[in-house]
């Protein structure tokens, strides 16, 4: 697939390995969150601004398939494509292993926004991503 309009490069640290010498499978939703973040700058809206405006998005869902694990020194390629359904934003996200191409981690995340603890429409993200947004 190559629908992925964002990449973020990472690198595995010693501290997030189990004592099987993998990385923690919580360690993921790191990865995953980490990769929303920094597409979020990178689409010019950050979470500060985000919380200046007065709203938050919050993950709703999170559905996370584990597929080869990332071992200490792999760098990953942590890749995302988001649609709008509804209220929601889904974030389809991938992790591969930058050196052999294997796929880490497939993730399928859902985000709604909140304004005064209520539930919105999310008119501010569906905005400020309109050039992101798949297209149905």
């Amino acid at each position: 697939m190559d629908d992925y309009i964002f990449t973020l490069e990472l690198g595995v640290r010693d501290y997030e390995l189990d004592s099987e010498g993998i990385v923690n499978n919580a360690r993921y939703l790191n990865y995953l969150e980490h990769t929303r973040h920094a597409f979020c700058r990178h689409a010019g809206y950050t979470f500060a601004q985000m919380q200046a405006d007065g709203f938050v998005p919050v993950v709703h869902r999170v559905e996370v398939d584990y597929k080869t694990p990332l071992r200490s020194g792999d760098v990953m390629l942590s890749r995302l494509w988001v649609e709008s359904q509804g209220v929601r934003f889904v974030f389809h996200q991938d992790i591969f292993n930058r050196d052999t191409g294997r796929q880490a981690v497939h993730a399928v995340v859902s985000i709604v926004c909140l304004r005064d603890g209520k539930l919105t429409r999310g008119d501010e993200l569906r905005q400020a991503f309109a050039q992101y947004l798949a297209k149905p």
